[in-house]
């Protein structure tokens, strides 16, 4: 038997190590990639509604709201049913634009520097016309906002996923949302001067990422834990939905756009990357 010097072979070990748990990584991370292109589920659009358990009176605000996207925030407002279907409810009336709900998926985020890649989460920010953007927590204040790619990458961009019964969203691993009452840090006169104030949004999405309440973050605003429940849209209602966005843009274009009737790849083409 070849003799091998001990120093050779602890130099060899030591390259080898790295080289091999990179592959095995490699390996993992393309049996992942694999199994998230063959599961269409991640990829059906689903609204998102919200549950409170705080017993406080104002909690009341939060409870059986809807996720909404305004003013590149994620805000919860009041949610009224027509036909089975949930909708938001304007806390001012006449809003314009009316307020978008939340309607997205699952989709791998764009960013070769994350290694290994991350699940992002994106939703629709308006039908007319029909733009997709992602949905971000503010690297700073742990707020929810969205963004394109240039708005987004430098913040916490995943990894977003269902819990195991795919009822309801977590980030990195749990459920850490809350609604914070952003009116409650100024007088009312002030808070009736913003852009939010104006149109009655008080609540928005943050993310406790830390597991403190968001200490030094909160400014003793009024916060309440939530869950964020998905709810599937139908099939039905998404080809319908893509229908309608077809025929007011085949009218702008004067009849010369066509575009597809699956929802990622019709969607990816605006507004998100």
């Amino acid at each position: 038997m070849a003799f091998v010097p001990l120093g050779i072979f602890l130099g060899g070990a030591v390259t080898a190590i790295p080289v091999v748990t990179g592959v095995a990584e490699g390996v993992s991370h393309q049996k992942k990639q694999n199994e998230e292109a063959a599961n269409e589920t991640r990829m059906i659009k689903f609204n998102i509604l919200i549950s409170c358990d705080s017993k406080d009176e104002l909690a009341d605000e939060v409870d059986k709201g809807i996720v909404v996207l305004r003013h590149n925030k994620v805000w919860i407002v009041p949610r009224e049913d027509r036909d089975g279907k949930p909708f938001p409810k304007p806390p001012v009336p006449n809003i314009e634009p009316p307020l978008h709900a939340f309607a997205g998926f699952y989709i791998q985020y764009p960013d070769d520097e994350r290694c290994p890649p991350e699940r992002g989460l994106v939703s629709t920010i308006s039908d007319d016309p029909p733009m997709l953007n992602w949905i971000y927590v503010d690297s700073n204040t742990y707020e929810l906002r969205y963004g394109n790619r240039t708005a987004s990458i430098q913040h916490i961009v995943g990894e977003w996923d269902w819990t195991e019964d795919e009822s309801c969203v977590i980030l990195e691993g749990w459920e850490g949302f809350t609604a914070i009452d952003e009116s409650s840090a100024m007088s009312e006169e002030e808070w009736e001067q913003t852009e939010w104030g104006k149109e009655g949004l008080r609540w928005a999405l943050y993310f406790d990422r830390d597991d403190n309440g968001l200490k030094g973050r909160r400014n003793k605003r009024n916060m309440f834990e939530v869950v964020l429940n998905r709810r599937l849209q139908s099939t039905e209602d998404q080809l319908k939905q893509l229908e309608e966005a077809e025929k007011k843009m085949q009218v702008k274009s004067r009849g010369g756009l066509k575009s597809q009737f699956t929802a990622p790849a019709a969607e990816r083409k605006r507004g998100w990357r």
